[in-house]
């Protein structure tokens, strides 16, 4: 089959994947993987923006990240793994693309506005440059690689429609030169965390990830929110605002309708019922963790696939590059 489109996507090496990406992003990167052409970004520029003052942590990942989405089964000669910081490219562009871009348009940026707000115990008052600008950077992404389908959830959707602006803003400048992507919505919504926060994040404390072994897991599921109703094992509970009830509608959908019931009757304690859990994700991990160990006891494998991605990358970057400057007239022959 020949891939026409080309995908670009990515993760900020922030910390390990959890299952909240497994069901949010892997899978359909999974899927997606067979029926376009897919690079793999690993954002560690952009993660400095937010992580400026501990570059160790975002060295630290770039690997583990990648090792997380191997487990999976992403398959590296279907997909290009790249670090960001080695495509110089895209910090050429992102320069180019900000005297596109106002301050005042970035700053009324919904997702901008968000993280912002969320990010407050660490910038105070005063937001950096690169932060409120990584939208610029995303569009650099994007644009280096010809990216013309975009997978994000809908909380992402205006950082693809600043990066269309920007696009049609250049093009109507220098010339039709780079090419317009659009996003694809997920058709997966955000796994809420195990306290029932709305959002399972890295830096929440609420997530099970896709390496943690047996012990990690019983100990999370068995700490997560239930009912707080229900006081007796008997008492009648309400499996709706139970998060042991939530995460098996991910990994035990066939027996959803029983546990459900015999939970609002009270015929099912909590702790027969997180055990349940805590066997069922195992058992859905347990693929993915052995394919995992196979790179942690090989780490030169991911050392290769990473080598050789970000030099396929690099190419593909270097011929944007090529035409943005010809566009620019910043083509000199000297």
């Amino acid at each position: 089959m020949i891939k026409k489109d080309r995908i670009l996507t990515g993760d900020r090496p922030t910390g390990n994947l959890h299952i909240g990406h497994y069901f949010g992003s892997l899978k359909t990167r999974l899927k997606l993987q067979d029926e376009y052409e897919t690079y793999l970004e690993v954002a560690d520029v952009q993660a400095l923006t937010d992580n400026f003052n501990n570059p160790e942590k975002v060295q630290r990942n770039v690997k583990e990240i990648v090792m997380d989405q191997l487990s999976v089964g992403i398959d590296p000669q279907k997909a290009t793994f790249f670090v960001q910081s080695m495509i110089p490219e895209i910090a050429e562009l992102t320069v180019f693309y900000s005297n596109l871009v106002t301050i005042s348009r970035l700053e009324r940026n919904p997702t901008v506005k968000t993280e912002i707000a969320q990010k407050r115990t660490l910038f105070g008052e005063s937001v950096s440059y690169g932060f409120l600008g990584y939208p610029i950077s995303q569009a650099a992404d994007i644009t280096a690689f010809k990216g013309t389908i975009i997978p994000v959830g809908e909380d992402q959707l205006p950082l693809i429609e600043q990066c269309r602006e920007i696009v049609k803003k250049f093009n109507s400048i220098y010339g039709e030169t780079l090419q317009m992507p659009k996003a694809m919505l997920s058709e997966n919504k955000r796994i809420k965390g195990l306290d029932g926060n709305e959002k399972m994040g890295k830096s929440l404390g609420n997530a099970i990830y896709l390496k943690d072994n047996d012990d990690e897991i019983s100990r999370k599921v068995m700490s997560a929110v239930t009912d707080p109703k229900r006081i007796r094992k008997d008492d009648l509970g309400n499996p709706d605002v139970c998060m042991v009830a939530y995460y098996h509608h991910l990994f035990s959908e066939k027996e959803v309708p029983t546990i459900c019931q015999e939970c609002r009757e009270g015929k099912r304690g909590c702790v027969a019922c997180k055990k349940e859990l805590i066997a069922n994700i195992i058992e859905h991990l347990k693929p993915i963790r052995e394919r995992r160990r196979i790179y942690e006891e090989n780490p030169e494998l991911v050392d290769k696939i990473l080598m050789e991605g970000t030099k396929k990358a690099r190419l593909t970057a270097s011929e944007t590059m090529k035409e943005v400057k010809k566009a620019m007239k910043l083509d000199y022959k000297i």
